[in-house]
């Protein structure tokens, strides 16, 4: 079946039909796991909870990563009082997409800060958010354009901005004492990724992206990825070397003088589907981002 030509949409309708303020409840919910002093993985059980979240505790506040869907404010809300009673001070998103910027305005409205690359403010005031005009107590207060460091907790963390990948305006942030990355969107573990070509993202930005990353970690590095379970550099890496390598797949087949349609066909990813497929970036769905994103 030939998908539908813009895949940011197919994401849109994928969260928002995905949960409900009813259904959501007594299904979904978050668990956390402190993986370094003072720093906390909040990842969702029970159906689809939005990206994975980092909050860090300590003496100087809360500093939390991106912030899931609105209809699962009050669950995670739960999980973040079992770690701490303080409020969240700054709230960082990694990039613009709704299941990690969904709460941006609750949040905001109990006076957290929200920071973020400066693209995705204008994505925000220019496009909207799942087609949509953002609530303008969503929109970041504090922007950066390459780099930034945050030094509180005992901890520095540093926040670069990676161009062109996941979308326009990708973040990661790095703990450096205690070897921790939060990747945002720019790594899913496990799963073929969604590059978003028309928010900004490239297919060659991407795998740059996840090099920068594998370029500032080692092998005790715990990052947390943007969807799947709390991973390593080796897994990292594997996920790199996948999309290189469909990469040169798909633009085998580009070079044939084929059509999406006929590379679809081909099936140059079938090697990888059993691994890699998952139900948002099926095979077929990794298959024409790559061609889109080759041949624009």
């Amino acid at each position: 079946m030939k998908m539908v030509n813009t895949l940011g949409c197919l994401l849109c309708s994928l969260f928002a039909l995905s949960i409900t303020a009813e259904e959501a409840a007594p299904k979904i919910s978050f668990e956390s796991q402190e993986i370094a002093k003072g720093i906390y993985m909040i990842s969702g059980k029970g159906g689809f909870a939005g990206g994975n979240i980092a909050v860090s505790v300590g003496s100087d506040g809360v500093v939390m990563i991106d912030d899931s869907m609105p209809p699962l404010l009050p669950e995670l809300n739960k999980t973040i009082m079992q770690l701490t009673q303080q409020p969240v001070h700054f709230l960082i998103n990694t990039h613009v997409h709704g299941d990690h910027t969904g709460n941006n305005s609750a949040m905001a409205e109990k006076g957290t800060r929200v920071v973020a690359h400066k693209n995705l403010r204008t994505h925000m005031l220019t496009k909207g958010i799942n087609g949509k005009p953002a609530d303008p107590k969503m929109l970041p207060v504090i922007t950066f354009s390459h780099n930034m460091n945050f030094h509180l907790n005992g901890l520095d963390a540093e926040i670069h901005h990676l161009p062109k990948a996941h979308t326009d305006g990708d973040a990661y942030v790095y703990f450096a004492e205690v070897n921790v990355i939060h990747a945002g969107d720019v790594f899913f573990n496990g799963m073929f990724p969604y590059i978003d070509l028309n928010s900004g993202g490239s297919v060659d930005g991407y795998i740059k992206a996840q090099q920068a990353m594998l370029k500032a970690s080692n092998e005790k590095t715990k990052i947390i990825p943007g969807h799947g379970p709390l991973a390593t550099k080796a897994d990292l890496e594997q996920a790199n070397k996948m999309l290189q390598e469909a990469v040169k797949l798909v633009q085998n087949q580009i070079d044939k003088g084929l059509s999406e349609d006929d590379v679809v066909a081909v099936n140059p990813l079938a090697s990888f589907h059993d691994k890699w497929n998952w139900g948002f970036i099926t095979t077929e769905r990794m298959t024409r981002q790559l061609y889109k994103g080759l041949t624009q």
